[in-house]
């Protein structure tokens, strides 16, 4: 899918938290729209993305002099209280264009130099083991957290064919457990899954995170429906994941290899 890389210069970067994200401050995103171009994005059905032309997933603003614009909002924002950030809400910090544009770690340089009280670093991308070094410096103000739908390769490529592989993400979690950086897995939106998925997941995290297109697109489902998702679930015969209930078959089968505490749901788990 061809890519129409647009170059911005934002007013604002850190914006108030608020309804899924009211546990934080402040959300931040590096880049406008998202290159991984999942077909279930609820922020398909957002203004960021509906007064565009394009269609979601060929274009990419990259906010440039974003940097020096966090370091200027991040002071204002702590001599106001407790500073806590969700990077990102409606983009990927680490889609591929942060390989070049390095936008994401440009932020991180100045998060570190001037720490928030917590930062939440939302993903699906490998890239994200490229800045353990920074994470590191963050020690446990920080949480990287890692989206992975479903082990299953087949079901990955059907719903989300440009997003990066599976194992790729597997790997990258590995990475930044290994060298010590908080991680946890999200499975968000759920997608069918093997019945070994848990097994998987429990050597490498000690936290994981449960969220679905009813719970989690802000609108109890009704942005995916619009999206016509479950469709692509009828194609595969798999229409009984597709339901508010089905988050059930993943979230029980967690729960019988890891602690409960280690286990959390929707809102829960993406809290400070």
């Amino acid at each position: 899918m061809k890519k129409e890389l647009f170059y911005k210069y934002p007013k604002t970067l850190l914006n108030k938290g608020t309804g899924f994200l009211s546990g934080y401050s402040h959300s931040l995103n590096p880049y406008a729209g998202c290159a991984f171009g999942c077909s279930y994005c609820y922020v398909r059905q957002m203004p960021v993305a509906t007064f565009r032309k394009e269609e979601w997933g060929t274009w990419i603003d990259i906010k440039k002099g974003a940097a020096d614009l966090l370091h200027k909002e991040l002071n204002k924002a702590k001599s106001k209280g407790k500073v806590t950030i969700f990077m990102s809400s409606s983009t990927d910090p680490y889609q591929p264009v942060e390989y070049r544009e390095k936008v994401t770690r440009s932020l991180l340089e100045v998060m570190v130099e001037n720490q928030p009280d917590f930062l939440f670093v939302q993903t699906r991308s490998p890239l994200v083991s490229r800045d353990v070094d920074l994470f590191l410096r963050l020690k446990d103000r920080v949480r990287v957290s890692m989206t992975i739908e479903t082990d299953r390769e087949d079901i990955h490529k059907h719903f989300t064919p440009h997003a990066p592989p599976v194992n790729a993400r597997f790997k990258a979690l590995k990475e930044l457990a290994d060298a010590g950086v908080p991680v946890q897995a999200t499975i968000a939106p759920v997608l069918p899954s093997s019945e070994s998925f848990p097994e998987k997941l429990v050597n490498l995290v000690d936290r994981v995170c449960v969220d679905d297109y009813f719970m989690g697109d802000g609108s109890g489902g009704k942005r995916t429906k619009r999206l016509g998702i479950l469709a692509k679930y009828k194609e595969l015969g798999l229409e009984e994941w597709y339901h508010p209930s089905a988050y059930l078959i993943v979230y029980d089968r967690l729960k019988k290899v890891f602690k409960d505490d280690q286990v959390y749901l929707s809102q829960d788990g993406f809290l400070p």
